[in-house]
């Protein structure tokens, strides 16, 4: 049951990271070129509406070699890692969730289901609803170097919902603390460079993500992860191309997740 559990999920991240994808292509073809973006998927570069079998997540764009079947165009790589990236998340998610609430889970994946109360599953889901505006913003910021207003505003809730669904019954200033850590070094940084260094976007974002981690250690983890993995991506192009400016929406995101699906690891070195 575990393993079909897993399963599920992952093809569901998959699903789901699709569909992000496409939806942020429409977004923001709506400010520009709304007739680009219609609502069947099609080719940007030849217009060909895609059949069904061009659009099964990750296994189409690996038998096409991330190009039209037609015009044999690139599709480009923001479809596959986002496909990928949120099938690996769930995953992760999935994995990480039965652990914490069956320790027979580990070594056993074909143990029965574990019974878990409805609180954690409450949990799981506002989990997983984080992740799906985390992951759009991430894609939208990775595709055009914004962070929409309005998915911010939808991420920080859901990043309150979880804190107090985490914290409940009892009241904690650790996840504010971590979010006042995280968002405020963020949004320091914004205000010294006059938002050449980061966006103005950012910094709500990293408070958001701070407030779900619940801990400022964790956010220090994070905070670490997110610069680290930037460094190590962009500097190739920033040497190349002279480039001093880092969307960083995908790599909080990503620091976000590692660090909070690694959280009882990281809380166990202090």
């Amino acid at each position: 049951m575990q393993i079909l559990f897993l399963i599920l999920m992952f093809i569901i991240g998959a699903i789901l990271g699709s569909f992000l994808c496409c939806q942020v292509r429409r977004m923001h073809g709506k400010e520009s070129d709304a007739h680009r973006y219609p609502r069947r998927s099609i080719c940007m570069h030849c217009k060909k509406q895609l059949k069904w079998y061009d659009n099964i997540p990750i296994v189409s764009w690996l038998l096409l070699g991330g190009k039209c079947r037609k015009c044999h165009k690139k599709i480009g790589y923001a479809e596959i890692f986002s496909e990928l990236g949120l099938a690996i998340t769930f995953l992760s998610l999935g994995t990480y969730f039965l652990t914490i609430n069956d320790s027979s889970m580990a070594p056993d994946l074909l143990a029965n289901f574990p019974t878990i109360d409805a609180m954690k599953w409450v949990i799981f889901a506002t989990v997983l609803l984080l992740i799906l505006s985390l992951a759009f913003l991430a894609i939208y910021d990775g595709l055009y170097g914004e962070l929409p207003t309005f998915m911010l505003i939808v991420a920080a809730i859901i990043a309150i919902v979880l804190a107090i669904l985490e914290a409940w019954p009892e009241f904690t200033f650790m996840p504010i603390l971590s979010a006042l850590l995280f968002g405020g070094i963020y949004l320091i940084l914004y205000l010294v460079s006059k938002g050449q260094w980061v966006g103005d976007g950012d910094w709500i974002l990293a408070a958001s993500i701070g407030l779900a981690l619940g801990h400022p250690w964790l956010s220090m983890v994070a905070l670490f992860i997110a610069n680290l993995s930037a460094c190590i991506i962009m500097f190739p192009t920033y040497k190349k191309k002279g480039n001093h400016q880092i969307y960083f929406g995908p790599f909080l995101v990503f620091a976000f997740i590692v660090t909070y699906v690694f959280s009882d690891f990281f809380i166990s070195m202090i």
